[in-house]
């Protein structure tokens, strides 16, 4: 046998192929490609990889099976989807979760937001752990950061009940640990047949002692896997902190027996065995986590483009497009890495470092619909079973069916493995009958004449356009322009769209590695050994704290530095960097900042959040903790050549390739014959003029007209040239509206709507907006019609184009470029008076006359008036509820009109009884950031009208509406053929208020929804301004129609809605409405009810608040203080063929719940109990789901209150079903000489004072259940 030393095998283990790169010393590169499961042939996908690659370097046979020879390989390097299948299959080990007393349901509430956000049917991922525990502990934090009088965190502790952190942080234990008690939990655990353990305690990455007294008794007991949330994630967050360590523990098991097999395939083991982690660092295979190798294969890509295609001296930025089988990730590097602490895997969020990796679901095996006159591409995929349509498995239409009917896949470059017996080549004769079919289809659908290739072709620029989409996310919403990056197109799919891609983003220069349909095996074995630390810290930046600073960057650097010496990096290889997540006073977003120079982390901080988000604050900036990252290597690093240099001397060579293959290609209207080039192994180098097809064994690449290829030794290039055009140039002129098109500018509109939403998102400070998602960001017409909605909150849909019209009209001809007006009056367009719109003309070409119109309306918690919060529960006239506005600039010529604002909020304290807002800076700052959202939305407008001309984009605009209604009527027309007309249903309001809806269809789709009979407007605050109605209207109407349609005007265009006047539903100008967004609630549920579709959900958003200071009613002093709100799910009604899903956010609304420690980290409470309540769904066939209860206590003398209904009527069943349960809210007070609480039952909109140590208890109702049971 022939010895080689020097083998080192990189193994990219993905979904559907497991790539394989071997290198040897003195040979050239050795890469193939194999099946990631195939049992019938071999157990293993990577021990059969390493099989094949010695069979070929020894040259004998080696038997499957056979136990490997490992003492030649010098290095085995892997990354795995293991831990993605377990995760995504729900395949991982089964363990118990311990938890505080009152949170043993913090995983399945999770934070109480609908994934997706139309459907009826409501599921969302089930928490991993198989059985929750509580145990009675409980510590919380002694100052608050909101407080007006903050505590001395450096002063003498003597209350022996109070603990100083290392962090700096002071902690109050409410109740130790009782060991008899954890013993007793356990060993009804064990009993139970468990030996896995997940312990997360509240505020225990502060302090955790506790999880680390249960974590010794049950290792003790003898517990097998035992796993502290404080280990997984020391940082503030316990539901993110609950569920990463949850994934840990159900994932570590797989990992560990994996890892445990494949080293078990080999009789000699290489010298060194490493697995790729999520944060793009190797990991000895011995200390490979769970949560770590989440993203193992696609962190390889990341470090493949940043190691094989960025070139520091010429210092372009790269843009990372992978596209697979299934979907495409997208991924940024400029020199650094880009990382996240937090991110989302299988519908679940995870908190540990990983590269910031995006990914759409677009890949080649979307599938291709026609809906509506639209072409619609995933986000359904058919998968590698039975895959696309080529394969002769009886698969749907995909991508990839495209690229074959156009030429743009080589069929004989693909081996012959398709059909029954696995020995055909793609079947191009089914694919071309069935675009014939899918053609047909769109043409009815549209009245057009198009070809199959021209409907083809534009599936094709629909799925570029969806790929497009998280490439502008991760550029221009960070303030990168996209054309300022180089393109690194990688993945098996991603050589036929690079060009296009490119075209789109404005990109001139593509660049592809030679391996680039393996790229991650190539990144991963390039990588480093990497560990990173984190110990949360308390306090404010500045120079005289750097010293306790350091001293904590040195005890995580020597930990570090010996986690990667015992894994076998060379000690004189680990570089650190060290860092500090910040973020200023009061806001809730972190920024981590790498040491920079003098180490003045503040000044970095300040330019970076300048950069990032646009403003700057005057605000101490809070540091939350320190990093270290240690970098170290285990072998000898590979080094890439620039391309560039190379680039340069073939450009000048001028040196053209040739080629006698061709293969017919369609692109620009016509078939043309285009050269096939074999890419070989890239030893020559030469230049190729688009259109051209670049084959291997393993990717065809297309070349579209426009662009030269050139070919180098260790990459190919493909760059625009100058006199190229594009294969996606149309004609602005044709009065015609093309299908295509319109499915383009759809995708645009939106695309623009979410980035906007994202801006304010990031810039905005209060939780209100930035962590409850409380907000919505449009588009519209230069009429105020509603073009695109991104859906954030439901409410806002139909609503806010009200708003623009009255603007429009009040305004038209008197604004110019640089305006921007606020407006929150319930006559002008509002919803109640929190939610602030403000609204910025667009114009287009230096004209004066408004080409659109861009809002941004968010929810501020506190605006003054008489209430504790903006969600006051006994108002009763409008003036009460703080500031309104009708209509106001704020803007002027670009002049942020500041004094005018400030006094505008100061104004509303003027008034009987009432208080200005407490947080004037947090409303100034959140204006400016929808400000800075609608300039977003501004710029992308204006690009879009340059590319494609204002008359283009307009009268599209329009037929993006007319798309929507011709989707609405097509499905009332279905209502109407099936039901008896009218439809009808009444519910009611707690306080007896009939609600009542009459529902006619004829035969064209028109409909009438009319409200007529209900009740008078109310003396109280659940009045709805006209708008409610048709944001409930549309609202239901797309949850009715369950697919993926355009929201906007044109989705009420086939509908007449009647609302008496004077109604609660249409009342006048002048009553309460802070409550309007929860009685919208109300509307849906008689909405839906008429169509009978499903059970009631909750029906409410119980508003809940607390707070102090403001105007003293007795003394009329203004008292420093604050507030806080947030909103608690309920059941979800149950429908004819699933359960309610329990504590979740009904309808109209889908704010999050914030975080149990960031709410006792900012307000003086204590969250008791969150948790699932019982029972409190309907019963039936189909059960309603389950409301929550929420208790918190006061910790100092506050105000507290709730806004809520369905505590008289019950959310009603369907078909038989029994009404869900209804809410409750509760006050425990003293009793007279202060030794026990009392319960006193509230009503269901409350408000009152309680003193430290009473509590508020919410009980929401529980959904409707379905059916009669058996």
């Amino acid at each position: 046998m022939a010895t080689n030393p020097g083998i080192n095998i990189s193994i990219d283990r993905g979904g559907t192929f497991c790539d394989v790169l071997v290198q040897v010393t003195g040979r050239d590169d050795l890469v193939f490609k194999l099946l990631s499961e195939d049992p019938q042939n071999y157990r293993d996908a990577p021990t059969e990889a390493i099989r094949r690659a010695l069979e070929i370097i020894e040259g004998r046979q080696i038997p499957v099976g056979e136990q490997l020879d490992g003492s030649q390989i010098a290095s085995c390097r892997i990354g795995t989807t293991i831990a993605t299948n377990a995760l995504l299959e729900g395949k991982g080990r089964e363990f118990a979760f311990v938890t505080t007393k009152g949170f043993k349901d913090v995983c399945v509430i999770d934070d109480q937001t609908r994934p997706k956000l139309f459907a009826l049917n409501v599921r969302k991922p089930p928490a991993l752990y198989a059985i929750s525990a509580e145990i009675d502990e409980r510590i919380t934090i002694e100052d608050y950061d909101l407080n007006p009088f903050p505590l001395d965190k450096t002063a003498e502790i003597t209350d022996p009940a109070l603990v100083r952190t290392p962090s700096g942080e002071v902690i109050r234990i409410l109740k130790a640990l009782d060991p008899v008690e954890v013993r007793e939990v356990l060993s009804g655990l064990q009993s139970a047949g468990y030996t896995s353990l997940v312990i997360s305690f509240v505020h225990s990455y502060l302090y955790p002692s506790h999880e680390e007294q249960v974590a010794q008794i049950a290792q003790d007991m003898g517990f097998e896997t035992v796993i502290k949330a404080s280990d997984v994630s020391p940082v503030i967050k316990f539901l993110q902190r609950s569920t990463s360590a949850s994934s840990e523990a159900y994932l570590y098991p797989i990992v560990k027996d994996y890892v445990t097999a494949f080293q078990a395939g080999f009789s000699v083991l290489p010298q060194r065995v490493e697995f790729m982690g999520s944060d793009g660092g190797l990991r000895q295979a011995g200390k490979f986590r769970g949560n770590e190798a989440l993203l193992s294969g696609p962190a390889g890509g990341v470090v493949g483009i940043a190691r094989t295609c960025f070139d520091a001296a010429e210092g372009t930025p790269v843009l990372g497009f992978d596209m697979g089988g299934t979907s495409t990730d997208v991924c940024r590097y400029d020199g650094k890495y880009d990382y996240l602490t937090e991110t989302t895997v299988a519908g679940r969020k995870i908190t540990a470092p990983m590269l910031n990796i995006a990914t759409v679901a677009a890949g080649g095996g979307s599938m291709l619909f026609a809906r509506h006159g639209l072409f619609v591409v995933g986000p359904e995929s058919a998968g590698a079973h039975p895959g696309p349509v080529c394969y002769r498995k009886g698969g749907p239409l995909t991508v990839t069916d495209a690229n074959l009917f156009l030429g743009r896949l080589v069929r004989s470059s693909f081996p012959a493995i398709f059909g029954p017996n696995a020995d055909q080549h793609l079947d191009l004769d089914i694919t071309k009958q069935k675009f014939h079919d899918i053609t047909r289809e769109i043409n009815e659908q549209t009245g057009q004449t198009l070809s199959a290739e021209e409907v083809v072709f534009g599936f094709l620029d629909v799925a570029n356009e969806t790929m497009t989409r998280p490439m502008r996310n991760a550029t221009e919403v960070r303030g990168f322009a996209p054309s300022s990056h180089t393109l690194v197109s990688f993945g098996g799919a991603g050589g036929q769209h690079a060009c296009s891609i490119a075209n789109k983003l404005g990109i001139t220069r593509i660049l592809i590695h030679k391996h680039s349909s393996l790229l991650s095996a190539v990144g991963i074995s390039q990588a480093d050994l990497q560990v990173e630390n984190t110990v949360p810290f308390v306090g404010f930046f500045d120079f005289e704290v750097l010293d306790d600073i350091r001293v904590q960057i040195n005890k995580l650097k020597s930990q570090v530095e010996s986690s990667l010496v015992s894994q076998g990096a060379d000690p004189s290889t680990v570089v650190f960097e060290e860092s500090l997540s910040l973020r200023y006073a009061g806001t809730d977003t972190n920024i981590v900042i790498p040491k920079p120079e003098g180490e003045d982390y503040g000044a970095s901080f300040i330019a970076t959040h300048l950069r990032e988000f646009a403003f700057v604050l005057e605000r101490k900036i809070h540091i939350d903790s320190i990093k270290v990252r240690g970098v170290g290597r285990s072998g000898v690093p590979t080094e890439t050549a620039s391309p560039y240099a190379i680039l340069e001397e073939v450009k000048s060579r001028k040196e053209y390739l040739q080629s006698d293959q061709t293969q017919p290609v369609f692109f620009e209207t016509k078939w043309r014959d285009v050269p096939i080039f074999e890419l070989g192994s890239f030893k020559r180098t030469g230049q190729v003029q688009g259109p051209a097809l670049l084959i291997d064994a393993t990717q065809t690449i297309f070349v579209e007209p426009g662009f030269d290829a050139y070919f180098l030794p260790n990459h190919l290039v493909l760059e625009k040239s100058q006199t190229g055009t594009s294969n996606t140039e149309i004609s602005h002129y044709s009065e015609t509206v093309d299908p295509i098109q319109l499915s383009i500018l759809s995708h645009r509109f939106m695309a623009i709507a979410e980035q906007m939403g994202h801006t304010l998102q990031r810039t905005s400070i209060s939780t209100s907006i930035k962590e409850r998602l409380d907000f919505s960001c449009a588009i519209f017409s230069r009429e105020g019609k509603l073009v695109a909605n991104a859906p954030h909150i439901p409410i806002h849909l139909g609503s806010m184009q009200y708003a623009i019209q009255y603007q429009h009209r009040l305004w038209e001809g008197k604004l110019k470029a640089g305006d921007v007006l606020l407006s929150n009056h319930p006559e002008c367009g509002g919803t109640h008076l929190p939610d602030l719109t403000i609204i910025t003309p667009v114009f287009v070409d230096g004209e004066s006359t408004v080409a659109f119109y861009v809002a941004a309306r968010g929810h501020h918690t506190d605006i003054g008036g008489q209430g504790i919060t903006s969600m006051m529960p006994d108002s009763r006239e409008l003036w009460q509820e703080g500031f309104n506005v009708r209509s106001m600039k704020i803007v002027d010529n670009g002049v942020f009109l500041e004094n005018d604002v400030r006094n505008a909020f100061l104004a509303a304290g003027d008034l009987p009884g009432c208080s200005p807002t407490r947080r004037l800076d947090d409303n100034i700052s959140d204006i400016k950031a929808q400000i800075s959202a609608n300039q977003r939305g501004i710029l992308l407008l204006q690009k879009m009208c340059a590319e494609f001309s204002f008359a283009f984009v307009h009268r599209y605009m329009n037929a993006i509406q007319m798309s929507s209604e011709t989707a609405v009527r097509e499905y009332l027309k279905n209502i109407s053929r099936t039901r008896t007309m009218p439809l009808t249903a009444s519910d009611h309001f707690d306080d007896g208020t009939v609600l009542k809806v009459s529902i006619s269809i004829d035969e064209s789709g028109g409909a009438v929804f009319d409200f007529g009979g209900t009740g008078p407007q109310m003396w109280g605050n659940y009045n709805c301004p006209i708008s409610i109605t048709h944001s409930a209207v549309i609202y239901s109407i797309r949850c009715l129609l369950d697919a993926d349609i355009p929201l906007n005007d044109g989705c009420l265009s086939p509908i007449d809605i009647r609302i008496p006047k004077g109604s609660i539903l249409r009342p006048s100008a002048s009553v309460a409405i802070c409550g309007s967004t929860l009685a919208s609630q109300r509307v849906i549920d008689t909405i839906l009810r008429a169509f009978e579709c499903c059970a009631a959900f909750s029906g409410c958003a119980n508003s809940f608040g607390w707070g102090m200071g403001g105007r003293n009613s007795a003394t009329g002093i203004i008292k420093p203080g604050w507030n806080y709100g947030e909103t608690v799910g309920g059941g979800c009604g149950a429908g004819p063929s699933w359960h309610g899903e329990h504590a979740i956010q009904a309808h109209s609304t889908n704010t999050k719940i914030t975080d149990a420690e960031v709410v006792e980290k900012r307000t003086p409470v204590i969250i008791r109990r969150h948790a699932i309540n019982p029972n409190t769904g309907g019963d039936g066939k189909y059960k309603g789901g389950n409301g929550a209860v929420r208790e918190i206590e006061a910790r100092i003398p506050l105000k507290f209150s709730i806004l809520s209904d369905r505590r008289v009527f019950s959310p009603y069943g369907m078909s038989g079903g029994q009404p869900g349960s209804v809410g409750r809210n509760y006050a425990f007070k003293w009793n007279d000489d202060k030794t026990a609480l009392e319960r006193l039952s509230l009503t269901g909109k409350a408000a009152l004072a309680l003193q430290a140590g009473e509590m508020m208890q919410i009980n929401s109702p529980g959904g409707g259940g379905w059916g009669t049971t058996e």
